[in-house]
């Protein structure tokens, strides 16, 4: 019976500290277990956890799905890092879905609601998607985030006109997707030009979307022939660095099936990313960019990942 009451008091001494912990203000329990040693003891961290989805392909640009947690490495500024979580099931995911709506868009408009509607029929349970609008100098919601396999009313009304608000739209998408509880996540840009109107700059926008998480993956469709300019050519480089910079992809296509493809290509890597995590060993709180850099020992694997972070500032 002694025995017995011992144990019930060392019981309620961890869930007292266990719920301390939850409480303390700016910290993150995370619960895991250790992925060296499957089975193995459940560890409790105080940390601020980085999350890192990986997409791996091999020279066919299939996707790799047979990878182990011990064929990775994850380096921060050079500087091995503990992988405490990793995982590679068909997870869902969390696609935010910006489309441009100025006024060079007016013949592609059918084009995008066509893809839209391939996309949206690829989702499954667990998926959610968002859809937004950017145009005029206004960025509009059409649907907000959800599983119902519907192209909005407000798809079928969008109108072509006005100027390109792209950094505001980025902004406020990254926003919303910081509030979901979804680790993989992404924002979908269908565009043919650069930004000509927005209250955000562009370092605001790759800013915002970093510090959510997400994966950007951008559809560039002008049609050179027409709109081959130094303009245009100058936003297909920014959609590229911002693809670039967070893990995503860059597609460059005039269209039509291509268009399709490129959409069914991001729903595709998203639901094959390997999911990894880790607590950063840089204990300094000092707002820089900290580079991330993810390795495996398959040299005929070619990796893609968000190149890296800002640490949060010191609160004052």
């Amino acid at each position: 019976m002694r025995g017995e009451a011992i144990c019930q008091y060392k019981s309620m001494y961890s869930l007292k500290i266990f719920f301390l912990l939850l409480l303390l203000p700016g910290s993150l329990l995370v619960v895991a277990q250790d992925p060296v040693k499957p089975g193995g003891d459940t560890i409790s961290v105080e940390t601020n956890l980085v999350v890192v989805n990986v997409a791996v392909r091999d020279q066919r640009q299939r996707h790799v799905g047979d990878l182990r947690v011990g064929e990775f490495r994850i380096l921060e500024d050079a500087v091995n890092q503990r992988i405490l979580s990793f995982e590679h099931e068909e997870g869902g995911f969390a696609v935010a879905i910006l489309l441009d709506a100025s006024g060079s868009m007016d013949r592609k408009l059918s084009l995008v609601r066509s893809a839209c509607s391939s996309f949206i029929e690829g989702i499954r349970d667990g998926d959610s998607f968002s859809i937004h609008s950017f145009g005029d100098g206004k960025v509009r919601l059409l649907q907000n985030f959800t599983d119902i396999r519907d192209l909005p009313d407000g798809l079928w009304d969008l109108q072509a006109r006005g100027k390109t608000p792209l950094y505001d739209a980025i902004v406020e998408a990254a926003s919303q997707l910081s509030r979901r509880p979804e680790r993989r996540r992404a924002i979908l840009i269908v565009s043919d030009g650069a930004d000509t109107e927005s209250r955000a700059s562009l370092d605001q926008a790759v800013r915002r979307a970093v510090e959510a998480q997400l994966a950007l993956y951008a559809v560039e469709i002008s049609d050179q022939s027409v709109f081959g300019t130094a303009g245009q050519e100058s936003g297909a480089g920014i959609l590229k660095s911002l693809a670039e910079k967070t893990g995503g992809r860059f597609f460059r296509t005039p269209g039509g099936a291509r268009l399709r493809e490129a959409f069914a290509e991001t729903v595709d890597e998203l639901r094959h990313q390997y999911t990894l995590t880790y607590a950063s060993t840089n204990e300094e709180h000092n707002g820089k960019w900290r580079g991330i850099e993810v390795q495996i020992d398959r040299p005929d694997l070619r990796l893609r990942t968000r190149q890296g972070y800002w640490a949060a500032g010191r609160k004052k």
